[in-house]
């Protein structure tokens, strides 16, 4: 399907003016060029209201942006060099786009200079030709990374559209969600699906995206997202005041964060999704299949569930009933119906805990507060779900006082924890956003 419309349509517009400008400037001291030939990469976090952790078995799963992300503000360098500076680590970075990058074989010597690499490593593995290089200021949200919102795939399509932009490359969509997953799966070792990098590339403001996540080739492990798009209440779709979407969204910070790829508890529930699903299909008779709990018919997983270990009984039950509930998700989004859509975000959750089992005692103390909070209709972990952050669906007119009651009461749970957070980043009200994009000196967008 053609993408509904293009981006910074939203009520909120992200970045605002005075976000670029900041960026911008830092770009020129680095640069010593005019703030007038700067560009800048607006990369949105994401989250996933349903469809949480089957991506990587190609299940169907839901996603959409939010009005916070990571600014990537460049100029082409004169010749092959990168120089890169954070507004989060300390130090500079430098190397050559001509020079061969190898994948990283310890998850510890991962940093913030990983990617820029990685992104380089892609796309040269995937025979495009680079030859300038960028000077650039990297920016994301302060205390928001490793917090269950792809921040890190936001930093990895930022410096794969920068680099395309100054060295002219016309780069699909599509093409570049593998080319993320290739800094991730080989460049970082991460066993990831395409949610984060289809989410932050497809998303559009009032829509939620859905995508199929089956293999395109089974043999070759290519992964294809095939997106449809669903208008919050399409019976509605023209009568909501300038765009205005009837909720918001609602971030809780648990304080606990970690960077995946240095974290395997993420890897083992991939290689159990693969063990239930080989289990499943030699007992259904299909041993040929790639071991994808995808290629399990829903009626054979009923019939056959009882040769599971628990703990891959479990797994596969996570999956197949998630896939139910994103089905039902989308129906409900598009009739407008939050309080429907809101038990089913709730219900994923559960199953994150009891049946996935990611959830950390913290991170499941926030959930539940969550639930008690005024004005919230569903809420479940985002991202992995090991740390980092829950997310909820919450009426717009009680937004900020159901943010006040999740701070507050977690404090009292947690308060050696939130006390790590920085005061303004504990719990945040979010509106939608949507993709990713290069803003162009005069303001227009390349995308």
């Amino acid at each position: 399907m053609v993408a509904p419309g293009v981006g910074g349509g939203g009520p909120s517009r992200w970045p605002a003016e005075e976000e670029l400008d900041i960026v911008r400037r830092k770009v020129v001291e680095i640069s010593g060029r005019d703030e007038h030939e700067v560009r800048v990469a607006a990369c949105p976090y994401r989250i996933c209201p349903l469809g949480a952790h089957i991506d990587h078995q190609g299940g169907i799963v839901t996603a959409m942006t939010i009005n916070y992300g990571v600014l990537l503000g460049f100029v082409p360098s004169n010749d092959s060099e990168v120089l890169l500076q954070s507004g989060q680590f300390e130090g500079v970075i430098r190397f050559r786009v001509d020079e061969l990058q190898k994948p990283i074989d310890n998850p510890e010597n991962i940093n913030w200079e990983s990617y820029a690499r990685g992104a380089v490593y892609a796309l040269q593995n995937s025979g495009y030709d680079l030859k300038k290089g960028i000077i650039g200021y990297i920016s994301g949200v302060k205390g928001l990374d490793s917090s269950g919102l792809s921040s890190s795939a936001a930093v990895g399509i930022a410096y794969l559209l920068t680099l395309e932009n100054v060295n002219d490359l016309v780069v699909s969509s599509v093409d570049n969600i593998q080319l993320d997953k290739s800094i991730e799966n080989k460049y970082l070792g991460l066993e990831n699906g395409i949610l984060d990098p289809s989410a932050i590339l497809l998303s559009w403001y009032g829509y939620l995206t859905f995508m199929d996540c089956k293999f395109k080739s089974s043999s070759r492990r290519i992964w294809t997202a095939s997106p449809s798009y669903v208008y919050f209440s399409e019976l509605s779709k023209n009568q909501q005041p300038q765009g205005q979407l009837p909720f918001k969204i609602l971030l809780a910070f648990s304080g606990l964060q970690h960077n995946l790829p240095k974290k395997r508890g993420y890897n083992t529930r991939v290689f159990e999704c693969k063990e239930a699903a080989r289990a499943l299909l030699h007992a259904s008779g299909c041993e040929e299949a790639s071991n994808i709990l995808r290629n399990v018919d829903s009626v054979a997983y009923e019939a056959q569930k009882c040769v599971l270990e628990e703990n891959l009984s479990r797994r596969a039950e996570h999956y197949f009933s998630e896939m139910k509930r994103v089905a039902k998700g989308r129906d409900a989004w598009a009739r407008g119906n939050l309080q429907e859509l809101g038990q089913l975000i709730t219900a994923s959750g559960r199953s994150s805990i009891l049946n996935y089992e990611c959830g950390s005692k913290e991170m499941i103390q926030l959930y539940e507060i969550l639930l008690k909070a005024p004005g919230v209709l569903g809420a479940r972990f985002s991202g992995a779900g090991f740390r980092g952050c829950c997310l909820a669906i919450v009426e717009s007119d009680r937004a900020e006082a159901a943010a006040a009651y999740v701070a507050a009461e977690y404090e009292k749970a947690q308060p050696e924890l939130v006390s790590r957070i920085p005061a303004g980043r504990r719990v945040l009200v979010c509106e939608p956003g949507d993709s990713a994009r290069v803003i162009l000196p005069d303001g227009h967008v390349h995308s």
